[in-house]
């Protein structure tokens, strides 16, 4: 299936990915090769700000790049997607801070937004306690980033509406325990495991806001909303392992039979709509996912905020195209026969990465 994301990732690149794609989801974790790659490429700063050392790249060719890498290999996508999204923190750490991060060689940025963690205040700085899940790329990450609620003395802080204050923090790697638990079906090379840090010490700087009033680098990058951002980066990803899915399952069609007529499934009829209606209807969702998500970057890049509207429009496109991203998948997937359930397959693997990675939270229908 042609697919128009993948302008952006040469097909030398993508033919590496590939390659290896099957040997890292044996392996639950991503191949040096992959790694490399991702390394080599900027990849992993390039939503980081240019004063610290990364590329910030426009948010419209980061989420086509995102789909493109999906679209080969979904763990590989989502490792790019979640530790670059990672990285857009620097843009809201003070500058030195910044600079000192991202400019750690093979800097690899992971890490969780639950606040299952506390800090407690101590002199200068907070000490962090608490444990945190589903960290992907965490074997490869420098750096942990996390939520914590403040405390003062054991007792929590709480905000202006008696709520319990919550910070971000960004940690070193040294300072992070490791806790090997992601043992989902798909999305296995992405190695999104737990991770634990025990009354470790960090001084205020590594700590942060996420705000266009407490932004320290200028681009237009930090002034588009966090919840924006996230929803155009995942939907992105989950459209990359459908259109995937898609062409391999059009392939799948093409050589099964159908057991009543005795045809090839693509000369039955019925069959051949049903499958351009799917991939029509994933081009529609997809030509209006990019176009407002093209008209949000235009507006912030020309100086001005994302209205309520706006931001609103941004979900709703994209939880739209994951509907019909899964509608595709679930819907052709009977066409595929028992090849597609063989664990070994490539249809298999990319059909077990698109049902784990569409369970994020914020796509629920």
């Amino acid at each position: 299936m042609p697919h128009a994301a993948l302008e952006t990732l040469s097909a030398r690149d993508a033919r590496r990915i590939a390659r290896h794609a099957p040997a890292a989801d044996a392996a639950r974790f991503l191949h040096p090769a992959q790694q490399a790659l991702l390394h080599r490429r900027g990849w992993l700063t390039m939503l980081a700000p240019r004063s610290a050392g990364g590329t910030e790249l426009p948010l419209p060719q980061v989420v086509r790049l995102e789909e493109a890498v999906a679209a080969v290999d979904g763990s590989m996508g989502w490792v790019l997607t979640l530790c670059a999204g990672a990285g857009w923190f620097a843009g809201f750490l003070a500058p030195g801070m910044a600079r000192s991060i991202i400019g750690t060689p093979r800097v690899c940025l992971g890490g969780s937004g639950a606040a299952t963690g506390y800090a407690e205040e101590d002199g200068d700085g907070y000490r962090i306690t608490g444990s945190w899940d589903y960290a992907s790329g965490a074997p490869m990450a420098t750096h942990f980033t996390l939520n914590a609620r403040l405390q003062r003395a054991g007792q929590p802080l709480l905000d202006a509406d008696g709520k319990p204050r919550i910070r971000a923090f960004l940690v070193p790697a040294a300072l992070v325990q490791l806790l090997p638990s992601w043992n989902s079906i798909g999305m296995r090379a992405s190695a999104s495991h737990s991770y634990r840090i025990e009354g470790q010490w960090l001084s205020k700087e590594h700590g942060f806001t996420i705000s266009a009033d407490t932004a320290t680098a200028d681009g237009p990058l930090y002034r588009y909303p966090f919840y924006s951002l996230a929803y155009v980066t995942l939907a992105a990803n989950v459209a990359g392992m459908a259109s995937h899915f898609m062409a391999l399952a059009e392939e799948c069609m093409r050589h099964r039979r159908h057991a009543r007529a005795g045809l090839p499934l693509l000369d039955v009829a019925e069959v051949a709509t049903m499958l351009q209606d799917r991939k029509d209807a994933f081009a529609a969702a997809r030509t209006l996912f990019y176009a407002v998500l093209d008209d949000s970057w235009a507006t912030v890049d020309g100086g001005a905020a994302l209205d309520e509207g706006a931001m609103q429009a941004v979900q709703a496109a994209s939880l739209a195209l994951v509907a019909v991203c899964r509608a595709a998948v679930d819907g052709l997937y009977p066409y595929c026969g028992l090849y597609a359930t063989r664990e070994d397959s490539t249809i298999n693997r990319v059909w077990r990465d698109f049902h784990t990675a569409s369970q994020h939270a914020l796509l629920l229908p």
